[in-house]
Parts: C-alpha cells; sequence; structure tokens
C-alpha cells in the first residue's frame, strides 16, 4: 500500500525568505506535503545556516525552521536568475518573502510584478511593523515584536523592569498566522482564480497573541495586575490562576472559575479550614481588593511550600481541576503527553551519524498524516528542479559556472 500524500500535497510553494517568521509557514507546509522550494543565494545561502550549530550537528535554527524543503540557489542580481524565479512563479501557488517593504519591488519580485505571471498567485509578505505607519520601513526582529506587543507584561513580576524573553515568540506567532493566511488566499483563489497579496508582521502577530487581556486593558483603558496570579470574574463567578512552589522549589500552576471548584480543589489539597479560618472560604471576597489578594496569595504560598509538587498535582487532577508543574524547556521536551502525542520525534541524520529530538507535529489527521522532513543541503535540488523547467544538464552545468545558481 502506498503512503497516503499530506493535506497539502499538489500546492507549489516559492520562497525568497530568510531567518524564521519568514520560512516558518512555509516548513508548516512542507510538513503536510506541499512542495516548498526555499530560494537562497548561490556560494552563501541563508544565513542562518550559520546560527546555533552545535559540534557534530547541523544548525538547530536552519533545520527547525527549513526542514522538508528543497534548496534551489539562485542569484537574484542578475537577469537570468530572475527569469528563473519568474518560471518557478509561473507555476507556483504561494510565493513568500520577508525582506523590509520596497526590497522585493526594487529586486524584481514584488507583488505587481509577479501577479503579472500568476494572477492565482497568493503573494505571503511577512515584515516587521507591518504595511502601513511611521516605522514601517524599519527592519524588525523577534525581540522588537515583543517589546512593542506587551507581551513582556504578561510575564512581569510587580516592582522588576519589563524584559523581553529568550523564546522567539513573535517570530512563531507571525509564521502560524502567515500559514493560516497564505492557506486561506488559496482557497479563495482556487474557488475564483484570483490570487492576492497577503501582509503579515511581528508586531501584528503580538497584538493579536495578547487576545482578551488585551481587550480588557483597552476596555478599562488600564493595565492589567501582574504577578503569579491572573485573576478574573466577578465576586459571584471569581477565576483563579496561579503558580507557586512545592517545597522544593518546584513551581505548579492551577486554575479554575467559580466558587465551588474553588472549595473542592482547596477541600482536596486540606488547604480549605485554614483558608476558612483567615476568611477565604469564598474567592470572590479577593475580587476588587488589592490586600486580601496579596494575603490569599502569601498563604497559599506557604501551604503548597509543606509538601511535593507531584501530590498537589495529583490531588487537583483528582479532583477534575487544571493543575500541571511548570516545565522548563527540557522538561517540556520530556513530558509523557507531549511525547505520547508526538509533539516530539526524533530524526535520522546519517550524515551525522546521529537520531535526534526534533519538533514533531502539532497536527494528527487521520487520513493523510504530516511528514518530518529534514533541512536541504544549499542547492542540493539545483538539477530536479531546473531540469522540471527545461534546462538540460549542458545548461544548468553553464548556469553554475557563471554563478547565476
Amino acid at each position: 500500500m502506498s503512503q497516503p500524500h499530506g493535506p497539502l500535497h499538489g500546492v507549489r510553494v516559492v520562497a525568497c525568505s530568510t531567518a524564521q517568521a519568514g520560512t516558518v509557514p512555509y516548513m508548516l507546509m512542507a510538513d503536510l506535503g506541499a512542495e516548498v522550494i526555499k530560494i537562497e543565494v548561490p556560494g552563501g545561502g541563508d544565513n542562518s545556516r550559520q546560527s546555533t550549530v552545535l559540534p557534530g550537528m547541523p544548525s538547530t535554527y536552519f533545520e527547525t525552521n527549513n526542514r522538508g524543503v528543497k534548496s534551489v540557489t539562485l542569484n537574484l542580481k542578475e537577469a537570468e536568475g530572475r527569469a528563473i524565479l519568474h518560471k518557478l512563479v509561473s507555476r507556483a501557488d504561494i510565493f513568500g518573502q520577508n525582506f523590509r517593504p520596497g526590497a522585493a519591488e526594487k529586486n524584481g519580485f514584488g507583488y505587481d510584478e509577479l501577479r503579472q505571471l500568476n494572477p492565482r498567485l497568493v503573494y505571503v509578505s511577512v515584515s516587521g511593523y507591518g504595511p502601513k505607519g511611521p516605522h514601517a520601513a524599519l527592519p524588525g526582529t523577534d525581540s522588537m515584536a515583543q517589546a512593542l506587543g506587551g507581551i513582556a507584561q504578561a510575564y512581569a513580576t510587580p516592582g522588576e523592569p519589563l524584559k523581553t524573553g529568550i523564546v522567539s515568540v513573535a517570530d512563531e506567532t507571525c509564521a502560524i498566522l502567515a500559514f493560516g493566511g497564505a492557506l486561506s488566499a488559496l482557497t479563495y483563489a482556487r474557488a475564483t482564480g484570483i490570487g492576492q497579496k497577503v501582509d503579515c508582521s511581528l508586531l501584528g502577530g503580538q497584538i493579536r497573541l495578547m487576545g482578551w487581556t488585551l481587550t480588557t486593558a483597552m476596555w478599562r483603558n488600564a493595565d492589567p495586575v501582574t504577578g503569579q496570579a491572573r485573576i478574573t470574574g466577578t465576586p459571584d463567578r471569581p477565576g483563579i490562576s496561579a503558580s507557586f512552589d512545592d517545597r522544593d522549589g518546584k513551581p505548579l500552576v492551577f486554575q479554575l472559575n467559580g466558587e465551588r471548584p474553588w472549595r473542592e480543589a482547596m477541600q482536596a489539597l486540606g488547604f480549605f479550614d485554614r483558608l476558612e479560618a483567615a476568611g477565604f472560604a469564598n474567592l470572590g471576597v479577593i475580587i476588587g481588593a488589592d490586600d486580601k489578594r496579596e494575603t490569599l496569595l502569601r498563604l497559599l504560598g506557604e501551604l503548597f511550600a509543606t509538601g511535593p509538587r507531584d501530590d498537589w498535582v495529583e490531588r487537583l487532577r483528582a479532583a477534575d481541576i487544571v493543575a500541571a508543574p511548570i516545565n522548563t524547556l527540557l522538561e517540556a521536551s520530556n513530558d509523557p503527553d507531549v511525547l505520547a502525542n508526538g509533539y516530539v520525534a526524533e530524526v535520522d541524520y546519517p550524515q551525522y551519524g546521529k537520531r535526534l529530538k526534533v519538533h514533531g507535529s502539532p497536527w494528527h489527521f487521520s487520513e493523510t498524516p504530516a511528514k518530518i522532513g529534514v533541512a536541504p543541503e544549499l542547492g542540493a535540488d539545483n538539477g530536479d528542479i531546473l531540469g522540471e523547467l527545461g534546462y538540460s544538464p549542458a545548461q544548468i552545468a553553464d548556469l553554475r559556472a557563471r554563478k547565476i545558481v
């Protein structure tokens, strides 16, 4: 029996993209069966090939963001290189780039030019700030978008300066939105024959990621209270999401909404009598009362510090309360639910003689499963792709000799 194709089998993508937000949308498409042709500079390729290279291993950065794609090298400063790109685009469904606004147009692959070659083309542009506004022409990075988009406050400690995080949250968020936007536009193009340009930005992704918490802040015209707990709701229906350390300093979190779950959770933990005596039999008393909020959190911190994390989490889960240990990145990669669902997988790298852990797929398709690939060597697919376009081996050798490919 032949292996099933991924759900995007038959979709053709050409990407003049680098870094993370510009490459991950198409890596995800490759996972799902699309043919993704990554255009790189002859001789050097994507600069990220040299990023975070561990001894005896490939670049974690390049590998994570470019697995499963095909590599074709083109010198787009030369007319012949641009002509080859145009041939690829003319048969593509999606084109992606993440240059500064205006740079693609300057170099011969702007939307208005490519749509003339392929009116059905979905053209995805990823930028730092968005296509409009006072800083649209500036370069953007993950840290910039985290700084401007509000996420630094999400994990802030009162009294401490805001800081951006070490995980590329803005890059990944933008990439996932670009992935969805591209496929939405592709659905329309296949139904109508009309392509379009899809603009996404690092900053726009962060604003969307802030969700209802940002809406609440805007409606109240006040920033949320930060720290170890998120207090929500009304006195009649209060909610809490809070993290605490156990007796060994290991952190955990629990979350609930309503007075009944509050009582059940505290009884399961053996905390209820102490809390009732302190005036916290009802969680709603802390809504709008900062002093009571702080007193309750301090008391809960003392109580959780009397026992082990695994026991607290087990008790809460047994009472049907949402609870979990707070994992480090390495702990997350070894979490039993992560492994059972294939969210982390293992891939063979024969050229390095290793089998390494990588991201699995976040999706499970019952009929068209995702397939995890590896990143290509620079220009690995030049011969095959150029051959498909009608170039002979002699012509390809000539293009290579003249550094067009």
